[in-house]
């Protein structure tokens, strides 16, 4: 009998479970946290010399290892044959055609090592040519098609600690005392910095070891450019003396591959950054500006002739800054630039005149906020191939003729299948403080119903002297898939406005930017259906800046997270990488010199805190080193003190690219979206299904 009962509950068991396979899921109709890891964008487009095929990186989200990959793809110019060069559990990069064509070198990273390849297009293999244990950047290849030059890390002896006696063989001690001697000790992303430089390499195509070109100890990074008949490589480096302590300054310098000799070009008091040789050896491409020590100046684009001399600016009435010189033949110029939030490609002839915009919809890799950025190459034929996108859908690659694109990647489809993805929309709107426009996207929550009232997000971009735009962003995504208007803008200070917009906040930030964000925030609720007592804001790095400024200085927001934040302008400077940046340029001052300590406090946000009656939580990486996480712990305890509700959220081994990992998106995302949700915000969303707990 028993027996027979179990047999009968196994068959019902086994109808039951065939019943409940068939019952569909509801679809997820919104981006979810767990998305994040299935994200993928394109970057760094290279386009073959006969203008066939395109050579990518393709970065794409490994939950297991919880890091963005990045693998080499190769497609078609009709998007037909798409099929993978390098990928695996490594990283891949730098793509670089052969002059021929035939091949395409690469980086390869690897189980802790690199190395530079060789992937031969007719046999399809990959190659070895050597090994790079520090790993390299800059990959270029001599027009011969023998040569790889490529720049890597070369480690010094740097200042040794005192001695401890004889250690007893067993005994566990501490390790040595660590001593430095720069004012560039450590760098945010690598922590406390090895002692030691970038120096130039080259290295047969065909294998072998690579033979260093440079000594001096100085880093000589950034773009490498072949003269025609290889003997000589083009470079720029911030190399004179007292280099540490005037960082935007740089020149442009040749180098003479066989003997090492090095010539120096330019030497003005600025940057001269990107040398690209024309083909035909006779003209020198590069950026730059000439030194005013502005917390911001527009780059501009300059010819010079091989040897350095008759240098001539070619964008003097452009106010937009040009990043990226390649030459297309002998007879233009191509360059990126950035317009209201919009990345563009533009080019010159090399004797100026007209700038003919070519494309306007580039796009950049980066999938958490929605900076403007992207990327290109350009053939000796003119035909380009570009990263492109929207705040729909993350960069693909696209391949053009003339001003028409083709669209060769879709990256994404998976991902977005049945979804809605809602896209951005502008929104321009006066100043309350000039009445200069400022403009602003909104992202409204799928579904969006006019005649219900919404919570609202107001996001601020960091910097300050950057520029958000009509990009994809996975963060607002997710704020407005939990029922969010989400809203962010580019207020006074923001690039690709011109350098006078870009200079409304020189030595004197915070101020009137915090205006513009009002202004943006009364404009949204003017236009949309927003709940007034349900104002929410946040924002990081510049962002968590104004974010505490706002809360110091008005109660009309429910709550705030500030992200990763400069509380205190004087114990960042002095904590802070890059600290002679911030007070040779944001300050003109050092913050011990006669009444600079008053200017330092003014603008802190630490100096407004017995305002501030909002919750406010602070939020930063463990290993913050640009915004240090000492920063954030300062308003957090102050705000304890002053009784304001507050949590400090810690993200563990997060440098001040929180979202560098994808669970550094979530975190920070989901924190946000939990703090708010304590003061009257939505719930936050099941992670995978996207729908209210």
């Amino acid at each position: 009998m028993r027996q027979r009962f179990l047999a009968a509950a196994a068959v019902a068991l086994a109808i039951s479970g065939v019943a409940l396979a068939q019952v569909p899921r509801a679809p997820v109709t919104v981006f979810t946290a767990s998305d994040v890891f299935r994200l993928e964008s394109a970057s760094n487009p290279q386009i073959s010399p006969d203008g066939k095929l395109v050579a990518y990186v393709r970065v794409s989200g490994d939950i297991m290892a919880d890091r963005f990959r990045r693998s080499i793809w190769v497609v078609d110019e009709t998007g037909a044959n798409h099929w993978p060069l390098a990928q695996g559990k490594g990283n891949y990069s730098s793509p670089v055609w052969s002059p021929d064509g035939k091949s395409i070198a690469y980086i390869a990273s690897e189980d802790g090592s690199s190395e530079v390849r060789t992937f031969d297009m007719a046999s399809r293999r990959s190659a070895s040519v050597g090994r790079v244990a520090a790993g390299a950047q800059n990959l270029a290849w001599s027009p011969d098609g023998k040569t790889l030059a490529f720049e890597s890390f070369v480690k010094e002896t740097g200042p040794r600690a005192a001695p401890l006696p004889p250690k007893p063989e067993g005994a566990q001690w501490a390790e040595p005392a660590k001593v430095y001697d720069t004012i560039n000790y450590r760098s945010d992303g690598e922590g406390l910095v090895e002692t030691g430089y970038t120096q130039i390499f080259v290295l047969p195509v065909d294998g072998g070891t690579p033979r260093q070109l440079t000594y001096a100890e100085r880093n000589h990074d950034g773009r490498l450019s072949f003269s025609p008949d290889g003997k000589t490589l083009l470079f720029s480096a911030n190399a004179e003396d007292d280099w540490e302590y005037n960082p935007q300054n740089s020149d442009l310098y040749s180098l003479d591959v066989a003997s090492g000799a090095l010539k120096r070009l330019t030497t003005r008091v600025g940057p001269d950054d990107g040398p690209a040789m024309s083909p035909n050896g006779k003209l020198i491409a590069y950026t730059g500006f000439d030194e005013k020590n502005l917390s911001y100046q527009v780059t501009d684009l300059y010819v010079a002739n091989a040897d350095g001399s008759n240098p001539r600016l070619l964008t003097a009435n452009f106010d937009r800054d040009v990043a990226s010189p390649q030459w297309a033949g002998d007879g233009a110029i191509w360059f990126r630039y950035e317009e209201q939030g919009l990345t563009k490609l533009a080019r010159i002839a090399p004797t100026g005149g007209k700038i003919t915009t070519v494309a306007t919809d580039l796009m950049g890799a980066a999938v958490d906020r929605p900076y403007s950025g992207g990327e290109f190459s350009v053939n000796r034929a003119g035909r380009y191939a570009a990263t492109v996108g929207d705040s729909a859908r993350p960069s693909d690659v696209a391949i053009f003729n003339g001003t028409k694109a083709t669209t060769l990647t879709n990256l994404n489809a998976d991902v977005f299948t049945g979804k809605q993805i809602p896209s951005a929309e502008l929104l321009t709107t006066p100043s309350s403080f000039d009445q200069r426009p400022v403009e602003a996207w909104v992202v409204k929550p799928p579904n969006f119903d006019p005649s219900k009232r919404y919570p609202m997000l107001l996001e601020i971009h960091g910097g300050p002297h950057t520029a958000y735009g009509p990009a994809f962003a996975a963060e607002a995504q997710m704020y407005a898939g939990a029922g969010y208007v989400v809203v962010y803008s580019n207020p006074r200070g923001s690039t690709s406005y011109g350098g006078e917009f870009g200079n409304l906040i020189h030595h004197n930030y915070p101020s009137q930017d915090y205006d513009d964000l009002m202004s943006v925030t009364d404009a949204v609720i003017a236009k949309y259906s927003i709940d007034t007592t349900k104002l929410f804001v946040t924002g990081g790095s510049g962002g968590g800046v104004l974010t505490a400024w706002i809360v110091g200085t008005n109660n009309r927001f429910a709550a705030a997270m500030v992200q990763k934040p400069v509380i205190n302008w004087t114990s960042h400077v002095l904590s802070a990488d890059g600290g002679v940046f911030y007070a040779r340029y944001w300050f003109g001052e050092k913050p011990w010199e006669p009444g600079a300590q008053a200017r330092y406090w003014a603008r802190s946000p630490l100096s407004k805190v017995g305002n501030v009656k909002t919750p406010t939580a602070v939020l930063v990486g463990e290993e913050d080193n640009r915004t240090p996480h000492t920063e954030a712990e300062q308003y957090y305890q102050a705000l304890q003190i002053q009784k304001v509700p507050t949590e400090l959220i810690l993200i563990p081994g997060a440098s001040h690219n929180i979202a560098g990992r994808p669970t550094g998106l979530i975190a920070k995302t989901n924190n946000t979206l939990a703090w708010f949700a304590r003061y009257g915000g939505p719930p936050v969303p099941d992670p995978v299904t996207g729908r209210a707990p």
